[in-house]
């Protein structure tokens, strides 16, 4: 049973008279409202269209406090507000009473946008007040008898006539986030968790690997991850362990036994340049790797290291059977807390290290980028509790697991859950993955827009008829695109946002029901946006320009703040103090968030492409073309790169060009073929060029990319 309410940050409460917002409010968390406030006076504040459950009706006319009502649709909000102020006269207190609405999972604010505005217009002091609910946003694993019963925490106050929606939501959400990072669990250890939740849920869960359509449950592949711990930590004294296996069982049990053995599972992308693989080899001081025969014939280009250095996963698990058979008895017999201490684990948690994974760096070179037990495990919360998926739900795993979303959500979050996983090498072949699908009833779809043309292509809409959430992610998901495959499939695509630095998930939009004849509906997704941010994830907005703090809905860098988020990039200080400050990670992605909470992509400040869902930096594209072009020396810039949306791949590469001549669909061409030969991939050379006068830079000498960006929607 959960315990007694919390209550944080009182005093942000003004001392004077305001006006408490709170984003929910229930006959309990109303008591324990008036509790905290104590002996100041009270009046219950409520809209007048707003629909009140019977009984807080009855509790709130019972209280022994006043009331009073206001019209959203009055056309003199402000001559309102001036009436109310007698309310709050001295240091008495205006409480409103939001009303019953329908509304995603832990959503923070549960007040519909036009009775919010309407509150704002009051002109009123506010002071927002976040109540959150921990066991309505937590793990199975978790030991919801210590969670409190709910939280109550002040965000920071509004002066009088200064509130707008804007500045309620970036109070609220920074609110709830304070909330939700004080939760114990989160110092916890993610290798524990797993453990917990493959014990509980391991004889009734199931990997189905369409490699060889084999099916195995969660207790043998923890049983199979044990014992091949054991081997991995006899192989290596080293911390970290190398992985090149595709989505499937051997890709999580080789994951699995990483941690088991008390190190820290580096998944590699083997579709990388050799310099590119080389480099996180080193940066990450590998000197083990686990993979399998079939997939080394499979990629015969990787730069594999010496035979001797490479753990076979389909060689070993054979030879140590016995040693799995046993292992799947004791996790069965044994709790949790002494398996670990068997193991030896469990000492690393919190703010410790447990996965690494690497991004491309503005310079190309992939930066390393730690995800800490407590980033995955509240990610893990974050998503899976924003999800609510039903028991019976099945996943599908397609997505590298060098990728943060295909590691996080498609490794972590069906192993703890209990989530069935569907499992193919690739997220290329539709028509596989579509009989997977079919087969196999799987109910969440985890994919990118490229990826999803697809399943327009060649699937019929039969096979994909038991999806019931389709989720795209990477890059930007064209509305024409997310309608044709509604009106093919039956299901509208929904886009999520989020970066490797945020373990990944920041935002995400999921479908919501609206029966027509109920409460008033928060909506759960919004077509041109990347949804709301998850539970426990603030946001705020700088000018691009100043980088002086901005209101949410005008545009500007989107910074984002919560327990998922990053500590700093591998061994590089000074990078990470350019994009984290006070907890608060800069994405380099340009947005706006509307009234109802939806953020809104706009464009990138940080120099990258986002092409099929691979990150493409235009400096280093820059700086081929230079090289290619014996541009070197030059004293001033003759080339920039600038990225265009792009109706197949999310964007596309365009060469803006000083040096152009007459025929430049054949110098695109020549430049392309250089940059081939000078080991450049294909997806990142240019394929048109657009002929300016001068390349635009700022004072600073540094190229202005807006006005790049404008020079070429005007000249193309």
């Amino acid at each position: 049973m959960s315990s007694s309410f919390q209550v944080h940050s009182l005093e942000r409460l003004p001392s004077t008279g305001a006006l408490i917002i709170p984003g929910r409010l229930d006959i309990a968390q109303a008591r324990e409202l008036l509790s905290a406030v104590g002996k100041r006076n009270v009046t219950w504040l409520v809209e007048d269209s707003t629909a009140l459950d019977p009984a807080f009706q009855a509790y709130l006319e019972g209280s022994g406090k006043s009331g009073a009502a206001f019209s959203k649709n009055d056309k003199s909000l402000g001559e309102v507000g001036k009436s109310l102020e007698l309310k709050i006269s001295g240091d008495e207190l205006l409480i409103f009473v939001p009303g019953k609405v329908v509304c995603l999972p832990a959503t923070a604010c549960q007040i519909p946008s036009d009775t919010l505005s309407s509150l704002c217009q009051l002109g009123l002091p506010v002071s927002p007040l976040d109540i959150s609910v921990p066991s309505e946003c937590c793990l199975s694993v978790e030991n919801t008898s210590k969670l409190p019963a709910g939280v109550l925490n002040f965000g920071e106050a509004i002066p009088a006539g200064k509130a707008t929606v804007a500045k309620y939501h970036e109070a609220l959400l920074s609110a709830y986030e304070e909330s939700f990072s004080k939760r114990e669990f989160f110092n916890g250890s993610l290798t524990v968790a797993l453990i917990d939740g493959l014990k509980m849920h391991g004889p009734n869960t199931t990997l189905f690997d369409g490699t060889d359509d084999s099916e195995l449950a969660y207790d043998k592949i923890l049983g199979a991850s044990i014992a091949l711990s054991r081997e991995i930590k006899a192989a290596t004294k080293r911390k970290r362990v190398g992985i090149l296996l595709p989505p499937g069982k051997g890709g999580m049990v080789a994951n699995l036994a990483v941690l088991f053995a008390g190190k820290i599972p580096v998944n590699l992308n083997f579709t990388a340049s050799r310099e590119a693989v080389q480099s996180s080899i080193k940066q990450a001081d590998l000197d083990k790797f686990i993979t399998a025969d079939p997939f080394v014939r499979k990629v015969p280009d990787f730069p594999w290291p010496p035979t001797r250095d490479l753990i076979f996963i389909e060689r070993i698990l054979p030879q140590i059977k016995k040693r799995i058979i046993k292992w799947i008895v004791l996790s069965k017999i044994l709790p949790t807390s002494l398996l670990t201490k068997i193991l030896g684990i469990g000492g690393s948690k919190g703010d410790d290290e447990a996965i690494l994974l690497f991004t491309s760096g503005s310079s190309g070179e992939p930066k390393g980028v730690p995800l800490s037990h407590r980033n995955l495990l509240a990610n893990v919360t974050q998503f899976g509790s924003r999800l609510n998926l039903p028991s019976d739900a099945k996943l599908l795993g397609c997505l590298p697991l060098f990728h943060s979303l295909g590691c996080t959500v498609t490794l972590w979050f069906p192993a703890i859950e209990g989530i069935d996983l569907v499992t193919f090498p690739t997220p290329l072949d539709n028509k596989r993955l579509a009989e997977l699908i079919y087969k196999h009833k799987v109910s969440l779809l985890l994919t990118t827009p490229t990826f999803l043309r697809g399943y327009m292509r060649r699937i019929e809409p039969e096979q994909l008829s038991s999806l019931k959430i389709v989720i795209t992610g990477a890059e930007k998901l064209p509305n024409n695109l997310a309608n044709a495959f509604e009106e093919k499939f039956g299901k509208l695509p929904m886009e999520g946002y989020g970066l490797t630095e945020t373990s990944p998930g920041a935002n995400v939009n999921l479908p919501l029901e609206d029966t027509g004849d109920g409460p008033p509906i928060i909506p759960g997704h919004r077509p041109g946006s990347v949804g709301p941010p998850l539970p426990g994830v603030a946001l705020k907005i700088t000018n691009a320009a100043t980088d002086e703090p901005t209101e949410l809905n005008e545009s500007g860098i989107i910074w984002i703040k919560g327990q998922n988020i990053f500590q700093g990039y591998l061994d590089k200080p000074d990078l990470t103090k350019e994009i984290l400050k006070d907890g608060w990670f800069k994405s380099g992605d340009v947005g706006r968030v509307d009234d109802d909470g939806f953020l809104y992509i706009e464009g990138r400040i940080s120099r990258f492409s986002k092409i099929a869902g691979e990150m493409v930096p235009h400096e280093t594209i820059e700086a081929a073309v230079n090289k290619v072009l014996g541009l070197d020396n030059e004293s001033e810039r003759k080339i920039a790169i600038v990225g265009v949306p792009d109706e197949k791949k999310g964007e596309a590469i365009l060469l803006l060009s000083t040096i152009a001549g007459n025929a430049l669909e054949q110098e695109a061409l020549d430049i392309r073929y250089k940059l081939l030969d000078d080991g450049l991939p294909s997806l990142w050379c240019p394929k048109v060029i657009v002929p300016t006068d001068e390349i635009p830079v700022l004072a600073s000498g540094k190229l202005d990319i807006k006005a790049c960006q404008a020079l070429v929607e005007a000249l193309r």
